[in-house]
This record gives structure tokens, C-alpha cells and sequence, in this order.
């Protein structure tokens, strides 16, 4: 790179330029993937549901509407809503579950499976024949972590991996203690989905359902018991939608307002810092063209949070530039030829740099995994930005100037002798 900067800043360009035809939200960037917009940027629903908690007791409470809260949004990400925004309101023995749907093309359709989202329960089968008789456990969706399609070491057959939590697990161990050799019935919604045999006590927190499964009815089954493992009913009290005008509106607000903040800062930086700012602006485009498109490409979902996490790394990104030209003015000043001062201002500038898009990354990255959605999506935006924002500093703008930068003429001593 350092011997040819003109060849791999030209390939940079060229994919700058693919990336921005990608971006684009007409023609065939939108063919191949379109962009993934929030609630508050193309519209949808926000739905409200009331939580049955009338059997769940006191000190269980939070806990439940914790745990509902989160299956219902794996349960909504299972239908491809985009970016839902799932959040809980409780007052005592009151709660509510409010749900935000972006971009829903049918919203009755996603309403249904929301509200058919059925309530998981383990119980003990008595009996036989005619006078069979199904006993309620205690052991019900609260504690389920999670299930798995898995395939039979030996066999090759696909089989459903149960997982329970530490509490579930002592639960478990005790039924299936009592229950060796006698079916355990899973319902779903007081709806009977499976029964296995029980063949020795299960304490380690892990049960695995074999026997008979095509792969089909085995990945039906695991999804069922991901997205149906439900502490508490619920029931739809109320929805809005959201005008998809009022979110366009939005969307087209905060890219002017990002578009206008953008070429205000290029023109501050082209002022202020002369031929070294046209550099940062085109490394400033290049920049943008590349984020959008990893934001495009992963997917993101972009809501007016995310926008702003991106807007915030664009500043970023230019006060890396700032540090590197001017200790490239101090280098200058030393009396370094271009090329070497170039070299000493951006090994001098790394150091800051480094450290302050380290902390950046640290903060975004507790942010994303320790916050609800909302923050999420600006915590995702924020941490790209930030990583690609280094390369944008350290490579492309270094290419630009290696490139375009010439050293001045030698001024000949006057002790030298000329043919």
C-alpha cells in the first residue's frame, strides 16, 4: 500500500462507489436488498396487551413479565417484523406488554400470531386407556431457556433439545424421578403437542425428545416451544397505527438535517485546513458510503436512534482527521519534508485516536448488550460507525494525501558544482 497508493485508493473509490449505488433506496441497490426502516421512519402498529397474572404469585411477578417480554419479541423476530420494540408496563398486579411494529404489510396477520403465542405447561399422565388423566406440574414456560434442533450421534435422526433453567432443572428432575418409564405430556395452550416416554431421571437441566421425527415436524416443534413458552397469558387491548406520511416525514427531517450537519463539517474542514480538508471531505463521502452499505448489507434496521448514532460517528470520523493534520502541521513546522511529516503526524495522531474510538467501542458495546432495542439500534449503528470510522482515518485519508502530496524541490547548496 505504501508503494502503490494511487492503486489501492482507486479501488477504494470503485468500492465507495459500489457501495453507494447499493445504498441508494431506488433502482438496483433496492432490487437486491432494501433498506430496513424503523417504526418511527415507514409507520406500522403499536399494540398493547394486557398480562394475565392472576396466577402467578407476588414474588414471581417481575420475573414473569421479564421473561414474557422476551420470548414474545423472539416471537415476533420469527415472522421478519422489523426491529420490534417490545416493552413492559406493571403497577402492582396490573401489567401490560406494548409491542411496536414496523413496516407490518399485515398487521392481522401479525396480531394473530402474537395473540396465538400459546401457554407452555409439563404434566403428569395417570392412568390408562379410557380413564387416562393429565395432573398439572408446576413446571411451566417460565423456565425453559430454550430449545434445539439436534441430530442423533448415532442414527442421524433429528431430535428436540430442552433446556431449563437452574430452578426448572431441579423441577424437571424431580418429575421425571417419579415419572421413569410413564409418558410426560408437553401441552401448549391446553392443546396436547407431545408426550414422551421418560426413560431415567433428567437432572442436569437438559432433555432430549426422540423418536419418530421428519425434520420438518422437529423444527416445528422447537419453534413451538421458543416462541410459545409463555409465563403468563395475554390479550390485545389496544392498537394504533402509525401513519407511514408521519414516518416518511421523520425519515426525510433527519437526512436533511444529517445531510446539512455533513457539508457544514466539510466546509469547516476545507476552510480551516485548505487542499489537507478537500481530503477529508472525499474521505468523509467514501466513508459514508461504505457504512451504509455494511448497515444495509448485515441487515440493520435503522430508526431515528440509529440515524443518530450514525450522524454522531461522522463527527467521529473528522476528528480523527483533525488530530492527524495537525500534528501534521507540527512535523511541518520541524522542517520534515511532506512525505515524512505525513508519516510522523499519523504515528504520532494513532495513539489518541486508538484510545478514544477504544472507549467508544467499549460504551457501545455495553450499551447493545444490556439495553432493550430502542438503545440497541443506536448502540449497533454507533459501534460500525466507529470501526469503520478508523479505517476511513487511518487508510483512506493516508492514501489521499501519500497520493496527492508532493514533496518540494531540494534547493540546491551553494557549494554544489554544476555540469
Amino acid at each position: 500500500m505504501r508503494r502503490h497508493p494511487g492503486l489501492f485508493l482507486t479501488l477504494i473509490i470503485i468500492l465507495a462507489i459500489a457501495a453507494g449505488v447499493f445504498v441508494y433506496p431506488k433502482g438496483w441497490g433496492a432490487k437486491i436488498q432494501p433498506w430496513h426502516l424503523g417504526l418511527d421512519l415507514v409507520g406500522g402498529s403499536h399494540l398493547v396487551y394486557q398480562i394475565d397474572l392472576s396466577k402467578v404469585d407476588a414474588a414471581s411477578r417481575d420475573s414473569v413479565v421479564a421473561g414474557l417480554r422476551d420470548v414474545i419479541e423472539k416471537r415476533v423476530n420469527l415472522f421478519g417484523v422489523s426491529e420490534p420494540q417490545v416493552y413492559t408496563a406493571q403497577s402492582g398486579s396490573e401489567a401490560q406488554l406494548i409491542v411496536d411494529l414496523a413496516g407490518v404489510k399485515d398487521v392481522t396477520d401479525a396480531i394473530k400470531q402474537i395473540g396465538e403465542t400459546p401457554l407452555l405447561d409439563f404434566r403428569e399422565v395417570e392412568g390408562s386407556g379410557s380413564s387416562t388423566q393429565f395432573v398439572y406440574t408446576n413446571l411451566t414456560g417460565e423456565y425453559v431457556t430454550g430449545a434445539q434442533l439436534i441430530f442423533n450421534q448415532t442414527t442421524g435422526a433429528p431430535e428436540v433439545q430442552i433446556s431449563f433453567n437452574k430452578d426448572g432443572a431441579d423441577i424437571f428432575g424431580r418429575i421425571t424421578a417419579a415419572n421413569i418409564g410413564k409418558p410426560l405430556a408437553i401441552f401448549l395452550d391446553n392443546q396436547l403437542i407431545e408426550a414422551p416416554t421418560v426413560q431415567s431421571a433428567i437432572t442436569d437441566g437438559t432433555a432430549v425428545i426422540s423418536g419418530g421425527f421428519t425434520l420438518t415436524t422437529a423444527k416445528t416443534l422447537v419453534e413451538r416451544f421458543n416462541a410459545g413458552a409463555l409465563p403468563a397469558p395475554i390479550t390485545l387491548v389496544n392498537q394504533q397505527t402509525v401513519s407511514p406520511t408521519l414516518g416518511s416525514n421523520s425519515l426525510q427531517e433527519v437526512m436533511l438535517a444529517g445531510l446539512i450537519g455533513t457539508l457544514l463539517v466539510m466546509l469547516f474542514m476545507i476552510f480551516y485546513y485548505r487542499l489537507l480538508g478537500v481530503f477529508a471531505a472525499f474521505a468523509l463521502v467514501i466513508y459514508t458510503a461504505l457504512t451504509l452499505a455494511v448497515f444495509k448489507a448485515i441487515p440493520i434496521t435503522l430508526s431515528l436512534s440509529g440515524l443518530a448514532g450514525f450522524i454522531l460517528t461522522i463527527g467521529m470520523a473528522v476528528d480523527a482527521n483533525v488530530l492527524i493534520f495537525e500534528r501534521y502541521k507540527e512535523e511541518l513546522k520541524r522542517g520534515l519534508p511532506k512525505h515524512s511529516a505525513l508519516e510522523e503526524g499519523f504515528r504520532r495522531a494513532w495513539p489518541s485516536i486508538r484510545d478514544s474510538n477504544a472507549s467508544t467501542i467499549i460504551t457501545a458495546i455495553i450499551l447493545y448488550y444490556f439495553t432493550s432495542s430502542f438503545v440497541q439500534g443506536f448502540a449497533l449503528t454507533l459501534l460500525i460507525g466507529v470501526v469503520v470510522s478508523l479505517f476511513s482515518a487511518i487508510t483512506t485519508t493516508r492514501l489521499f494525501l501519500r497520493t496527492f502530496l508532493k514533496d518540494a524541490p531540494q534547493a540546491p547548496r551553494h557549494n554544489e558544482k554544476h555540469a
